[in-house]
């Protein structure tokens, strides 16, 4: 391995340390503070219990749902088969509850990481004739039904901050879905019939879309293709990440929290090393501001950080309509290794 690699991988490692540290920190400091209920807090758990929805609502939903996705999508896509969406559905659960348990601890969203799965496992299982198309509409099948379920844990937590109830949320999620269905189809074929869309040379150059074709080619020529050492680098990660889980849950709480949490540290190798600096200063920031001051920590960081978040998120709207009106930055900082 030359310099360059090695550098690299110490930077990654060193990412995952500092990002790990601060959520260690988050983690301390919210369990030192005051564990006792406001008046608030009870009447937003009143609110969220009395109106929560009923178990067989959801089992009996979803249940249909797959039913109608089972029956409708091979009849679009003869490439799929009805038994890939039944399989699709049966495993979403899962890993739906494993990313939202990952979003809450990260505030980011990995559906995207689990559809590519899927799509490299249906991928490889329809074989070359049907492989590329079947892996790319049961592996967005996937994606999309993990994304949910961290989406929906985002909404419902809005709903209990705000005393809103859940069974207005879930109204307001079918509402918005309905308008999707009927939107998102027109505003595509707005789109192709309008511009060039997937031209190379084009404006519309839909660069994704030849990203995940190529992953359904990789995922059609199998294990094969891969590089050199790959399965064993994951196998050997995934066992770290395990044993890591495992250790925290059987050690005593004392020793415990000292161990690395694998979901955190694995973020900042997917991200780079921007997200966990500012987890690192904002980490930093609420332990000092508990240390100077509990009370007034507990009350305003909640507003604080939700104040910086949706600032940076705001800024989506100016930086597209920047972008839609071809106006680019007048300075361009790049950084290249020294010789």
């Amino acid at each position: 391995m030359d310099s360059t690699n090695s550098s690299k991988l110490l930077a990654s490692l060193l990412r995952a340390c500092i990002y790990n540290l601060a959520v260690s920190i988050s983690i301390i400091e919210a369990k030192n503070m005051d564990n006792t209920v406001s008046l608030e807090d009870m009447q937003r758990d009143e609110v969220f219990k009395r109106g929560h929805l009923p178990a067989w609502m959801a089992y009996s939903g979803y249940a249909v749902l797959s039913v109608v996705a089972a029956i409708t999508t091979p009849i679009m896509f003869r490439q799929v088969k009805w038994y890939y969406i039944v399989i699709a559905y049966v495993v979403a659960p899962v890993l739906g509850f494993a990313n939202s348990y990952g979003t809450g601890l990260t505030d980011i969203n990995m559906g995207y990481n689990y559809g590519k799965i899927g799509l490299f496992v249906f991928a490889g299982w329809a074989g070359r004739d049907s492989g590329v198309v079947a892996g790319l509409v049961t592996g967005t099948c996937v994606k999309q039904l993990v994304l949910i379920s961290a989406d929906l844990m985002h909404d419902f937590k809005t709903g209990y901050l705000t005393k809103t109830s859940p069974r207005s949320m879930m109204v307001a999620q079918a509402i918005g879905t309905v308008m999707g269905c009927i939107l998102a189809p027109l505003t595509f074929m707005l789109f192709y019939k309008a511009f060039d869309i997937g031209n190379p040379d084009g404006y519309w150059k839909a660069p994704y879309a030849l990203i995940y074709r190529n992953m359904a080619i990789l995922g059609v020529e199998g294990f094969s293709v891969l590089p050199k050492y790959c399965l064993a680098l994951s196998g050997g990660f995934f066992a770290f990440a395990a044993l890591l889980s495992i250790a925290r849950d059987v050690m005593p709480h004392r020793y415990s929290k000292y161990v690395p949490i694998p979901m955190a540290m694995a973020v900042p190798f997917l991200v780079g090393g921007s997200f966990a600096i500012d987890m690192c200063v904002g980490s930093l920031v609420v332990f000092v501001w508990n240390k100077i001051n509990k009370k007034e920590a507990g009350f305003m960081v909640p507003a604080v950080a939700s104040g910086l978040i949706c600032g940076d998120g705001i800024w989506t709207f100016p930086s597209s309509i920047l972008a839609l009106a071809k106006i680019k930055p007048p300075i361009c900082m790049q950084f290249t290794p020294a010789p």
